[in-house]
């Protein structure tokens, strides 16, 4: 058979890595450890896939996926979602395991997703201590939420939690800022990003982390990785509103209180807001829509390693 018919889905969970292989609809299970990786492997090694894929499941996917590329296998780890549509899309209600990888293997052969490198371990380690800074963030919210209603006898003991927390966040402020100090291209990135009214320190470490494409592709496709790129509803006569959806939710969070600061201090993104109010567009579609402006604004400049330059054209 020839090597561009084989196709490979895998389905992650904590004890085992289920495997579906087309065209020969071949089925198997290995546990997910290092002696069932390295099984893995050496099985696909022989079987020459075109392509694996495998869905995003919390990190769980992380250790396979970095054997399978470092033994330089072309794999690819896809938002769920997608599959699930695709699922939806081909009839395939069902839901176990082992069918689970089947689609997963189907979806390789007809969308043929884009196999990108793995991040590095520092990639990885500033990914990380921006994921447990925004654990933390939420959890100081929802312990200050329950601080104005709890009884006065554990007030005490909430406050210390805050606290304790509020302390944590702290260092991990300082962990990120020795990380991103430690490469020179992040520090140039993280420079260029907070030369920009409304991008702080947290925004332009989260961009670094969860965008790594910002300056690599044009503004439409890095609008649709970020979520902020409006996609049509039509069908026939009817003509739906335009809306933004998918894309990576944090990057989005970040950029939605930086479009709510620039729309106050960044004179290019308040110019443009306002100008939309007047125009009549609701105010929640026009921030979207500074989002959207401040994102394209971000990538050029990384692109072209300018900072903020408010009479530069190609900003506007």
């Amino acid at each position: 058979m020839d090597k561009s018919d084989v196709f490979v889905g895998i389905d992650v969970s904590k004890a085992n890595l289920d495997v579906g292989i087309i065209p020969e609809s071949k089925q198997l299970s290995v546990a997910n450890n290092k002696s069932g990786i390295d099984n893995l492997v050496s099985h696909l090694r022989k079987a020459k896939p075109a392509l694996i894929v495998m869905e995003a499941t919390g990190g769980l996917e992380v250790k396979v996926a970095g054997a399978l590329a470092a033994s330089c296998l072309p794999v690819v780890v896809v938002n769920p979602r997608q599959v699930r549509d695709f699922a939806k899309a081909t009839g395939k209600l069902a839901k176990t395991d082992s069918l689970d990888a089947f689609v997963l293997a189907k979806f390789a052969k007809v969308i043929r997703p884009e196999v990108r490198v793995l991040p590095d371990d520092a990639s990885k380690k500033l990914k990380s201590l921006i994921a447990r800074r925004r654990q933390i963030v939420e959890m100081i919210t929802a312990e200050t939420n329950r601080l104005s209603s709890a009884p006065y006898h554990i007030q005490g003991e909430i406050k210390d939690h805050i606290n304790w927390l509020k302390e944590r966040l702290n260092s991990l402020d300082k962990d990120l800022d020795k990380t991103i100090k430690q490469s020179p291209i992040w520090q140039e990135k993280a420079d260029l990003l907070k030369s920009t009214p409304g991008i702080g320190q947290v925004v332009s470490f989260t961009l670094l982390a969860d965008l790594p494409e910002l300056g690599t592709l044009n503004r439409k496709q890095i609008a649709a990785l970020a979520g902020v790129a409006p996609f049509c509803c039509d069908s026939g006569a009817f003509r739906g509103k335009r809306m933004v959806w998918g894309g990576r939710a944090n990057v989005r969070s970040a950029l939605y209180m930086s479009a709510l600061v620039a729309t106050r201090h960044n004179p290019v993104i308040k110019e443009f807001y306002e100008r939309l109010i007047k125009a009549g567009k609701a105010p929640k579609v026009a921030l979207v829509a500074c989002m959207r402006k401040l994102l394209t604004i971000l990538n050029t400049m990384v692109k072209h390693k300018t900072p903020w330059q408010i009479k530069d054209i190609s900003y506007v």
